[in-house]
């Protein structure tokens, strides 16, 4: 996203009145002065410097910290806002991974499920599948069959139901709206979902950063600091300000996902092609005749897995499974995706009658799995790797792979190839819980119902943290607009307080409003993109990052542009 940045003479204006303070603001604001804070501390040594802010990148940076190294990690943009935003949002074991007996990846992947389940249970639930049989499948009913029992055996130690089966009439009874033509039966199984992936990496960051890491987004690397074939750290460019800073650290792990090669480009490790990433869309639709109670895992007409999953009050279709490369920045849905995604729906729902009117948004990642020659996508392994740059290049490793499921065995595979490189004790992250995850909190008696309900959905047991922002004032705690004229639907979780606004600046880092509206409050995601609160939640920023009335101006201006990639390519040519 190119947007625009406030420089530091904004930042402390003589006399600028603050209105929500009522008095002049002569200091730079307090979410700055730590940001300035962590950039001072970095003429000090680092045991590690993670370049990558999504879940992988930061659950290596708080494990690590828990091990006793000093650590610094770095993002150019936003805390999960490149791949770690794009997925799925499925906290899940891996059943296609079967088809290629990669047992391994799959236990790994349902232990992990199981540990977010436990120890992140306001953001990952249980998530019901059913899996249709057909006639022209590439298995028959009998081997889905033998597939669902293995992924019971396999997740022995699960909290999740076992798998059911159903026979035609059964599917039928039970998705009347579902296609009857070669439909032989089905089976229901249970994965588990994080509706905020965002909010995902937020809450690692946050844990990281109290174990003692330091965390600086809007940091971006311009390039490795190399001497005698050995990476001493890298030389990062301050985003707000322009500035250039030097991080020396011992060990350097490149965790930027499908960005890894820009990363090593121009070194002696940068000749050769690391990512082959693959571009997956989603689209986000309203409900449709016929839609499902439960989350739908079926197979195209390719061969493709594809899935209808119920989200935030929509469903979430798709996804594709094509390669790129082109500009990972700027990577957008195209209307041959789209109409794919469309038609294979519709199959599977005949009376759907889903058309391009039907989409309310699409999002588009691109996997950051290995370059290989695969005649298929599909063929392409899921497992992630972690390559150590030695002898070539020493103090350096690059991360392939990963997925949002396993950064808790990532970062111990992590942790274990650095204690080979610089002392550090075992891994603990196991031993943690996200910061939200605990028993529910006594919020104030006089709250809204519905703002409850959002806090406790969003925060969890950081809902006080929301409230206490307000410090009394009830009016930060009353939503931003109580109705969004022209929203396709109503936001499930309601409309976001100002108080969460606050929150999201003063403790969880957030710098531009595509930052609290995307990755804090969620009101990105919301049917129509969060432009109904776009305006109240940037006046609350202004005082608290010192924007002016023109920042205030460029702010809604770069967030129309950050939200050009979700709408649909023939929407702006339909608008002018």
């Amino acid at each position: 996203m190119q947007c625009y940045i406030p420089h530091s003479d904004h930042l402390e204006i003589e006399g600028e009145v603050n209105p929500y303070e009522g008095a002049p603001m002569t200091t730079p604001p307090a979410a700055l002065e730590r940001r300035r804070a962590v950039f001072d501390s970095l003429s000090d040594p680092y045991d590690l410097l993670v370049i990558g802010g999504g879940v992988n990148g930061l659950a290596i940076a708080w494990d690590a910290t828990l091990a006793g190294l000093k650590v610094v990690v770095v993002d150019k943009g936003d805390w999960g806002s490149g791949t770690s935003s794009w997925s799925s949002r499925m906290i899940h074991g891996g059943l296609k991974y079967l088809e290629r007996y990669d047992i391994r990846l799959v236990r790994e992947a349902l232990r992990d499920r199981e540990w977010l389940l436990r120890r992140a249970g306001h953001l990952v639930k249980p998530l019901p599948f059913v899996l249709p049989f057909y006639a022209d499948n590439q298995y028959p009913p009998a081997i889905l069959r033998l597939g669902m029992v293995a992924y019971d055996i396999l997740s022995f130690d699960k909290s999740l139901p076992r798998h059911q089966t159903f026979t035609r009439t059964e599917m039928t009874a039970r998705l009347p709206g579902i296609s009857t033509s070669g439909l032989r039966g089905g089976a229901r199984y249970f994965d588990a979902q994080v509706e905020y992936a965002e909010r995902l990496c937020v809450e690692l960051m946050l844990g990281a950063r109290s174990a003692g890491a330091r965390t600086l987004s809007y940091a971006r690397v311009r390039r490795l600091d190399i001497e005698d074939r050995r990476v001493r750290g890298a030389t990062v460019v301050d985003e707000l300000t322009g500035q250039e800073h030097h991080i020396r650290a011992a060990v350097t792990i490149n965790v930027t996902g499908a960005w890894v090669d820009d990363i090593v480009r121009g070194t002696t490790v940068g000749g050769r092609r690391w990512i082959g990433g693959t571009k997956g869309t989603h689209l986000v639709v309203q409900g449709f005749p016929g839609a499902p109670d439960d989350s739908m895992y079926y197979e195209s007409e390719d061969g493709r897995p594809m899935m209808v999953i119920p989200w935030l009050g929509m469903y979430l279709i798709g996804s594709t499974d094509e390669r790129f490369d082109g500009d990972l920045d700027t990577v957008s849905a195209d209307e041959e995706e789209i109409d794919y995604i469309l038609r294979e729906t519709n199959k599977l729902f005949p009376q759907a009658a889903l058309s391009e009117a039907a989409v309310l948004y699409a999002y588009t990642g691109v996997r950051p799995l290995p370059y290989v020659d695969a005649d298929r996508t599909a063929d392409i392994s899921r497992r992630h790797e972690i390559h150590d740059h030695s002898p070539e290049l020493l103090g350096l490793l690059s991360v392939v792979g990963g997925k949002l499921t396993t950064f808790r065995a990532l970062a111990r595979h992590a942790l274990k190839l650095l204690g080979t490189q610089v002392p550090a004790g075992p891994s603990r992250l196991s031993e943690q819980h996200l910061p939200g995850h605990g028993a529910t909190p006594r919020l104030p008696a006089e709250l809204p119902p519905d703002v409850r309900s959002r806090l406790l959905r969003i925060y969890g047991a950081r809902a006080t943290d929301v409230v206490a922002q307000a410090n009394g004032d009830t009016s930060l705690l009353r939503p931003l607009v109580t109705s969004a004229p022209g929203e396709a639907l109503p936001p499930l979780d309601g409309q976001p307080v100002a108080a969460e606004v606050l929150l999201a600046v003063r403790e969880e880092e957030a710098l531009h409003l595509a930052d609290v509206l995307a990755r804090r409050t969620m009101a990105g995601l919301h049917a129509d993109l969060g432009r109904s609160v776009a305006q109240a939640a940037a006046h609350v920023m202004a005082p608290e990052l010192g924007w002016t009335d023109d920042d205030i101006a460029a702010e809604l201006a770069a967030y129309e542009t950050y939200l050009r990639r979700f709408e649909p390519p023939w929407l702006p040519a339909s608008q002018e």
